[in-house]
């Protein structure tokens, strides 16, 4: 693409833009030596390098994002534990559990859109790769509070329901796998991105929050610390893992794409340590929704 345009401006620089032509040219003649002129750019940079370009360009992230204060702005906003966020919390705790105790789908994707856990996740992807220990530290107590806040009102919840039975809702919740992975990655990739858009108002956002599903797993885990029912309680805390990792690991990603501004500089050797780090503890996560996908596998043959 951007040895097209440069062929482009060539011609432009003979006249006018109405006036690419040479004197006595015509229009075939002239489209003919254009495709020569973006053939020799080609050739001397390489079919690979303008595919690159062009493929580049087509999956830009940067064209439509806002400014990195808006964006800056946006996550802690929306990472912000006390107020309305703790509320809105409340309420999508008390709905998710009505929903899995009574196995009613869209009563559960109810509590996804309105629940705030993600917001908290997205704020310490950003304090990780704006290098700011202060903000990592902050809304990671955030989200700590608001998990234990979650599960104790969900199991004082469950513990009072004459409804003990566990509904298919509440078993989907147990079984993790690897395609909870690729959900929560993409969830992730698609979530940062809609807040660091410059049209803020968009779809992405519930999108993402239906598709991911943080609150539903970590309500099962009231129901089953209610019920003592500790294997379910490990399949749904490991699904919560698997979820609330992965939405972090992408957001970083993508923020380190956009260029996040550092609130202070770290060494080559730090960044270095840091990305060995969160790559290790993804295989280290994922490894067990891997031998659990192949032990299935295997059974069902």
């Amino acid at each position: 693409m951007k040895q097209i345009m440069s062929v482009l401006m060539k011609r432009k620089d003979r006249g006018s833009m109405k006036e690419w032509k040479k004197p006595g040219e015509s229009r075939a003649e002239e489209v003919k030596e254009i495709r020569e002129e973006i053939d020799e750019e080609v050739k001397s940079k390489g079919r690979f390098a303008v595919f690159k370009e062009i493929i580049r360009r087509i999956f830009s992230i940067q064209a439509d994002t806002a400014s990195h204060e808006e964006i800056r702005n946006r996550i802690v906003s929306g990472g912000q534990v006390t107020g309305t966020n703790l509320t809105i919390m409340v309420c999508a705790i008390l709905i998710a559990s009505v929903g899995l105790n009574t196995n009613s789908t869209a009563v559960i994707i109810g509590a996804m859109l309105i629940s705030p856990l993600m917001g908290s996740i997205l704020a310490i992807g950003y304090g990780t790769v704006s290098a700011d220990a202060d903000m990592v530290e902050k809304h990671l107590t955030g989200f700590i509070f608001q998990i234990l806040f979650s599960l104790i009102t969900s199991t004082i919840y469950f513990f009072l329901s004459p409804q003990k039975e566990a509904t298919d809702e509440l078993l989907a919740r147990t079984t993790p796998g690897v395609f909870d992975i690729i959900i929560a990655i993409a969830g992730g990739v698609a979530g940062i991105i809609g807040q660091t858009r410059a049209d803020k108002a968009n779809n992405i956002i519930p999108g993402v929050a239906i598709a991911t599903a943080l609150m539903p797993p970590l309500c099962t885990c009231g129901y089953a610390i209610a019920n003592g029912r500790w294997r379910m309680l490990a399949g749904a805390a490991y699904l919560f893992l698997i979820n609330c990792y992965f939405i972090y690991f992408s957001s970083c990603v993508v923020l380190s794409l956009l260029e996040i501004p550092k609130v202070r500089t770290l060494t080559d050797r730090q960044w270095k340590k840091l990305r060995f780090k969160m790559i290790r503890n993804s295989v280290i996560i994922a490894l067990p929704s891997i031998l659990f996908a192949a032990n299935f596998i295997h059974t069902l043959n």
